[in-house]
């Protein structure tokens, strides 16, 4: 099983916010349940996890989430 018990936390997540009429938070759970899928499959197949950083991949994430850069 490993990390993929976390998918399921996510769907569960996003059945409730669909179900409450919480549909913004439904698209966002559904954008992190992809990423998630993303990194784990990445994790079982050996590769190495990126590390965390101000990149073109993630700065738009981190403005989003309101992490913004660090000096």
């Amino acid at each position: 099983m490993g990390n993929d018990w976390i998918i399921d936390v996510l769907a569960d997540l996003r059945s409730f916010a669909h179900n409450n009429e919480l549909p913004l938070l439904a698209a966002q759970l559904n954008d992190a349940t992809l990423v998630a899928q993303v990194e784990i499959s990445q994790m079982t197949a050996g590769a190495p996890m990126p590390v965390r950083g101000d990149t073109a991949e993630t700065r738009s994430i981190f403005i989003q989430s309101g992490e913004g850069r660090r000096t």
